[in-house]
């Protein structure tokens, strides 16, 4: 389980990583794993780890003052799930985190992080590369949700992240696409197909740093 990380690591920088390295990141990592519907994270509360996922899928929403979900972000395999803010600037989260299916998940928390960070080039340019598709991604989001429809939106979505709908339940894909469940049941059953300059919808924390 520890060489799905390492691999991530090598994989999201130019710079090698020494053993002396690899056993001091497997050191202050610890697996996890998570019931479905169970919280990593509450709103309020102080994000304290980071979990990357090892198997399974994980989503974070809010809850507006109706008792609807606003889904924001999902994840999947290899992608680090949590409240990025909290987790790196001690605030209280806006946000809820769940496990949308059995989980396993290698945490770590933002003391470990940052000396991990101080210790380890790798990490380094892991989070400088990460932090510029964050920022990039963030953008490039806010503003397909100004210029595309809801159909440009879903058939974006379709193109780029397929696998989200087939892990996760129509209400949630509604929600992250900022559309009715009803208005994604008519885009659905449209024979319409994605035309090229839909282009797509970026995700913005799938692959954040810690």
């Amino acid at each position: 389980m520890y060489n799905v990380l390492i691999q991530y690591i090598r994989g999201h920088s130019g710079v090698p990583l020494t053993e002396s390295e690899i056993d001091l990141i497997k050191s202050v990592v610890v697996f996890k794993k998570f019931r479905r519907r169970q919280y990593f994270l509450y709103e309020g509360e102080v994000s304290k780890y980071s979990a990357f996922i090892i198997k399974g899928a994980m989503r974070q929403y809010t809850v507006d003052d109706k008792g609807m979900d606003r889904t924001v972000n999902l994840f999947l395999e290899t992608w680090w799930a949590g409240d990025r803010e909290s987790f790196m600037t001690g605030v209280p989260s806006l946000y809820f985190v769940d496990a949308w299916e059995d989980t396993e998940a290698l945490l770590i928390s933002r003391a470990d992080y940052l000396n991990l960070y101080m210790s380890i080039p790798a990490i380094v340019e892991m989070a400088r590369r990460l932090t510029d598709v964050h920022s990039f991604a963030l953008q490039k989001r806010l503003n397909s949700f100004i210029t595309l429809s809801a159909e440009e939106r879903y058939f974006s979505l379709e193109q780029t992240y397929p696998e989200f709908l087939q892990r996760f339940p129509q209400h949630i894909i509604a929600s992250y696409l900022g559309i009715s469940r009803e208005t994604l049941s008519r885009i659905r059953s449209h024979t319409l197909k994605p035309i090229e300059h839909y282009g797509t919808l970026p995700h913005v924390c799938g692959s954040h740093a810690a």
